[in-house]
């Protein structure tokens, strides 16, 4: 069980410490002793990490009692507005991320599901493999593998069947229902009740999905709400897990994805579970990180949000898997 460096990331805008400074503190505070950072966060010599201060962070963070699981890439497929990266310079852009990886001591590094693309995936795989890091491909929010290029990218990597080269779910995928604070936010901000009242009872509907579209193309979200009207067509999923069955065999991390901790109905608690008992099936061996994607709209403190979050997500897993017994 990890935390995710990302909850912190209202404490990171304010800046009123050195991001490097709130990563330590998670383990220094006894939130979790492994996390998951973001490379364009920590390490201000990011995209090419120097390894001074890739050492300096390791030493600071194992002298907290803590250890990294995975770190958040970036792959920039653009050199300019108008030329694309060719695949050797792609992965010129990557390697300094791999090696930073490696020497923070993290299991791997994570990128968007389907961008590094076939080509990318062939040139790093000797570089995977001499530092002996993983590269996860994140699936999340609204992604679906029946979407063709969804499908073709988890063909390419059964193809591949490379143990270096795996998925992270994260379970956003997985939303039985919207986060109460976010339908609250919407409601403030002058979206129409009536849809707030239709996300709110009967989220995944496809006659729901068609209405936030149509409202979106009416010009009907008031501007104020519409980066976070954004979330209903990119980061809030509506897949079941038994639709996920594919990736499992390729899985070795997933992201516990909240919103707020309001478990009504099992909103929170019961992807996770459903999660869990999918992943118990495969002999999962992996990460699973407490990321909090709230903090976009809720003032609430980190700390709390994400101890009480590792609470709820324990007793989610236990209870799965006694129920599988």
């Amino acid at each position: 069980m990890s935390a995710s460096a990302f909850n912190w990331t209202p404490e990171v805008i304010r800046a009123e410490r050195p991001a490097a400074d709130i990563a330590v503190g998670i383990a220094a505070d006894g939130v979790a002793s492994t996390i998951e950072v973001e490379a364009g966060q920590v390490w201000r010599s990011f995209p090419e990490p120097s390894d001074a201060e890739v050492d300096a962070f390791r030493e600071r963070l194992a002298a907290a009692g803590g250890a990294v699981s995975i770190v958040g890439a970036s792959l920039d497929d653009w050199a300019s507005p108008t030329r694309r990266r060719t695949e050797e310079e792609r992965l010129a852009f990557l390697v300094p991320q791999l090696r930073a990886a490696a020497r923070a001591g993290a299991r791997g590094v994570r990128v968007p599901f389907g961008q590094p693309g076939p080509e990318l995936l062939r040139l790093a795989q000797p570089v995977l493999d001499e530092l002996g890091v993983v590269l996860y491909e994140e699936i999340q929010g609204q992604q679906t593998l029946d979407v063709p290029a969804v499908a073709a990218n988890l063909e390419q990597l059964v193809q591949l069947d490379d143990p270096r080269i795996r998925v992270l779910i994260d379970i956003s995928m997985l939303m039985p229902a919207l986060p109460p604070s976010y339908l609250e936010e919407l409601r403030r901000g002058g979206v129409d009740e009536e849809l707030v009242r239709r996300l709110e009872t009967e989220w995944r509907a496809p006659e729901t999905h068609r209405a936030v579209i149509e409202t979106l193309r009416e010009g009907r979200v008031p501007p104020a709400v519409h980066t976070l009207f954004m979330n209903l067509l990119v980061r809030f999923g509506r897949s079941d897990i038994a639709e996920l069955e594919p990736l499992l065999p390729l899985t070795s991390g997933v992201h516990l994805k909240f919103w707020d901790l309001d478990d009504t109905d099992g909103r929170v608690s019961r992807p996770i579970g459903d999660i869990g008992a999918a992943l118990r099936r495969t002999g999962f061996a992996g990460t699973l990180t407490s990321e909090w994607g709230g903090h976009e709209w809720l003032d609430a403190d980190p700390a709390t949000t994400t101890r009480s979050h590792l609470d709820l997500a324990r007793r989610a897993l236990a209870a799965a898997s006694v129920a599988a017994r």
